[in-house]
């Protein structure tokens, strides 16, 4: 059986274009950091290299399963559906009210989630496969961890991500209207789709950041 993140985890992954409270659990990902802007080629690099070691980690995991019976009983899914790209965001300006963020400021570190029965070894072997058949610098530099981002707010944006700052307007607002603070300046963005194939007014972009929990008013 395949596992789809789409069909069974509906709640992280939301269609809903309105704010939603949503409580993430720890997950495991593996992860590279970076800094500046995202539409240059450094940018594109990073995605590629987490790219290259998903699908790695998947084909090795999938394969594994199909010849060796054992192997597969410890597993609750011999294939799944690799999750989709996700970034951290924050930045080392802040803009005055209403200004946009000056990209070459953005901090952040982008992301693939694994399944959560992914573990380091199945992490290196990866590696290895990827760096015998495309050696890549950029190896060095992917970490493979959990995070848990605990109780957030999330909505799903569609379109350009230049326009998101409407959207984060729309969250900020139910967080005062539902008892919420903001823990902090950073949040997080999930890419559901591709934006080599999607033109920018179809893009559909998970927006999340974390709160503290209070008595809603």
């Amino acid at each position: 059986m395949k596992y789809e993140w789409k069909k069974h985890e509906k709640n992280l992954y939301t269609n809903l274009t309105k704010p939603a409270i949503v409580t993430v659990p720890d997950q495991n990902y593996i992860m590279i950091s970076g800094t500046g802007n995202p539409n240059g080629e450094d940018f594109a690099a990073r995605v590629g290299v987490l790219m290259s070691l998903a699908y790695s980690i998947k084909m090795r995991h999938k394969a594994a399963c199909d010849r060796d019976s054992d192997y597969a009983s410890q597993f609750a899914c011999g294939d799944y559906a690799v999750y989709p790209l996700e970034g951290v965001w924050t930045s080392t300006a802040a803009p005055a009210d209403g200004a946009p963020l000056d990209k070459e400021s953005f901090v952040y570190t982008i992301m693939v989630r694994q399944p959560d029965f992914a573990t380091i070894e199945m992490y290196e072997a990866a590696c290895a496969d990827v760096e015998r058949k495309k050696p890549n610098p950029l190896l060095e530099e992917v970490q493979f961890g959990s995070m848990e981002d605990g109780v957030c707010i999330q909505m799903l944006h569609v379109g350009p991500f230049d326009d998101e700052p409407g959207s984060f307007a729309l969250m900020n607002d139910y967080a005062k209207e539902a008892g919420y603070e903001r823990k902090d300046h950073v949040h997080r963005e999930i890419y559901l789709s591709d934006a080599r194939k999607t033109t920018p007014d179809k893009y559909r972009t998970i927006l999340r950041y974390r709160v503290m929990a209070g008595e809603p008013k």
